[in-house]
């Protein structure tokens, strides 16, 4: 594959920084200067922002603006989405101050699953390492730039891994669930097309909720991150001390439960609720 280069000048809200660093994705990189590369699909680019202009370059198997304008969702309009939002509450208005660029992007549905499994009870670094791991060992290999980057495995790839295989890889108790959830979609071939064709979202999580692994915070991030289900609200223990210290006040935040935190963002977010959270998210982190 050839290498592409594509320039968006004086375009708001983007930085690669709140997009790759908000939680949402796990294969984008820091480089020395201040960029990010990152694989998805079959595609390798570089992100970085000098003087205002965004510059994606790498290799894609289609054309590069395109590309660009699907995987981040470029036809979306965040000014508009960010000014809705901030005159909701003054709370919300200043969370979006820190996280101006951030941007949902439109990842794989099954990288997506299989990277949420992954990410329960584990922290950031060791996440990305184990999915390297993973592709490295069961996805193609792409080289550019003198260097060698490989794909997510597909569900046939995967499907070629024991749990002991994957337990080798350091998934810890995860390795049964990875081979599980593999399992199941080798086995139903519609099953990711049907859940991207469902429109109804509580039957989507009842879908996702059947598969190893997956509990409601990760089907909840699924359907954020993986198909771009912008009323889905998650809520990990930082979202439900940042709401229950904006607006439910309890003295002990471990008893704010789920259900209040959801209804009060359904409420007070509607359909923007995910995206609300990941502004509120990156706001409190930042702090």
């Amino acid at each position: 594959m050839k290498e592409q280069i594509f320039v968006l000048e004086k375009y708001n809200s983007f930085e690669p920084r709140d997009i790759f660093e908000c939680g949402q994705c796990f294969r984008w990189n820091r480089q020395e200067d201040g960029s990010y590369t990152g694989v998805f699909k079959e595609n390798v680019l570089n992100v970085k922002k000098d003087n205002g202009k965004i510059i994606f370059k790498g290799i894609c198997t289609q054309n590069i603006i395109n590309t660009c304008i699907e995987y981040f969702d470029l036809d979306t309009d965040y000014n508009k989405i960010k000014d809705k939002l901030s005159k909701i509450d003054e709370p919300l208005k200043e969370s979006i101050k820190y996280g101006q660029g951030i941007r949902i992007l439109k990842q794989d549905l099954w990288e997506t699953i299989i990277s949420f499994i992954i990410s329960a009870n584990n922290n950031i670094p060791r996440i990305k390492g184990i999915i390297e791991r993973i592709s490295k060992k069961y996805g193609n290999k792409i080289e550019w730039n003198k260097e060698e980057y490989y794909t997510f495995p597909t569900p046939e790839q995967l499907s070629k891994a024991t749990v002991e295989d994957l337990r080798k890889l350091g998934l810890g108790f995860r390795d049964k669930r990875i081979y599980e959830t593999t399992k199941i979609i080798n086995e139903n071939k519609n099953f990711l097309n049907e859940l991207q064709n469902e429109k109804d979202s509580a039957l989507v999580r009842e879908k996702l909720l059947s598969l190893s692994g997956v509990g409601p915070k990760v089907a909840d991030c699924i359907m954020l991150f993986g198909m771009q289900r912008y009323e889905v609200f998650p809520i990990d223990v930082w979202i439900r001390r940042v709401m229950n210290e904006l607006y439910i006040k309890n003295e002990d935040e471990t008893k704010v439960s789920k259900k209040e935190i959801e209804n009060l963002a359904q409420n007070k977010y509607g359909n923007l609720a995910g995206l609300a959270q990941q502004y509120l998210f990156f706001a409190r982190r930042e702090r």
